[in-house]
């Protein structure tokens, strides 16, 4: 009876170490971000204006295709602490989107073909998104629906350092025994390994408007910058008044420490 039990749990056990073993080969967990350096990072950090103007470049020719950016509007490319554009650059970039209009004087707002009418994109405008609505998005991913970017460094653990990772984190080998899904793509940053995102970044992906060699490793870098911004606008900002508080706070103590200075030796 204890043979044939003991036999029953042996075989319990190397059941259960043989479905560990095959989950194991369909899915693993993410390993962690590359180290990498931003120069938004730390109490005196702030945004390479040449990293986020180049940053915005590959969204647009890049990233834009399938993924959104609601929260941000054309005037926060010119705005303080932002990119760095100058407001004629900024009206430029907004007339070149196509933002869905009004309705006409007939009150319509599709043409005779059944098209959305649109009209060239102003400051006040948000950027467009790539897809009529969340179903449209997944019919033309596999039914993966790709995330909006406007604050997708504050959504992901890792930050910056997580989306630059999982940029230039593709064309890894694949481990003996992973099974990379169908439709799917082996990314080691990702949790599971398993994405839905074919490979965005290539060498020269774009061409740079300032020069810069387009790598992968750069190109990856100035998008996760400018992720970085879009998610936290007022980062420069918040760190300037929090040191002007510091300040303040230094010289209220001083001003204290020696007011009880005076206070306790007149009473002596």
């Amino acid at each position: 009876m204890r043979i044939a039990l003991g036999l029953g749990i042996s075989f319990a056990i190397l059941l259960g170490a043989a479905s560990t073993v095959s989950a194991q080969t369909i899915s693993r967990p993410a390993i962690p971000p590359k180290v990498t350096s931003f120069s938004s990072d730390g109490p005196f950090g702030h945004y390479d204006r040449g990293s986020l103007q180049r940053g915005f470049q590959v969204y647009k020719e890049v990233c834009s295709a399938c993924h959104s950016l609601n929260r941000v509007a054309f005037h926060n490319l010119d705005e303080d602490g932002g990119p760095g554009f100058t407001e004629p650059q900024a009206k430029a970039i907004a007339a070149s989107y196509k933002i869905p209009a009004p309705p006409n004087d007939k009150g319509d707002t599709l043409d005779a073909n059944g098209n959305r009418l649109t009209q060239a994109g102003t400051l006040a405008d948000h950027f467009p998104p790539p897809f009529a609505n969340d179903n449209a998005a997944r019919a033309s991913n596999n039914g993966a629906l790709p995330p909006d970017m406007s604050i997708l460094v504050k959504a992901r653990a890792g930050g910056a350092a997580y989306i630059y990772s999982i940029c230039s984190g593709f064309h890894q080998p694949v481990p003996a025994g992973f099974k990379v899904l169908a439709n799917k793509y082996y990314n080691p940053y990702f949790e599971g390994r398993n994405i839905s995102m074919p490979p965005p970044i290539t060498d020269n992906q774009v061409t740079y408007s300032d020069g810069t060699k387009a790598t992968v490793d750069q190109e990856c870098h100035d998008i996760a910058t400018f992720l970085s911004w879009t998610a936290e606008p007022k980062m420069e900002e918040r760190k300037h008044l929090g040191f002007e508080v510091m300040a303040f706070m230094l010289l209220l103590t001083g001003m204290l420490f020696l007011t009880y200075r005076k206070i306790w030796h007149d009473a002596h």
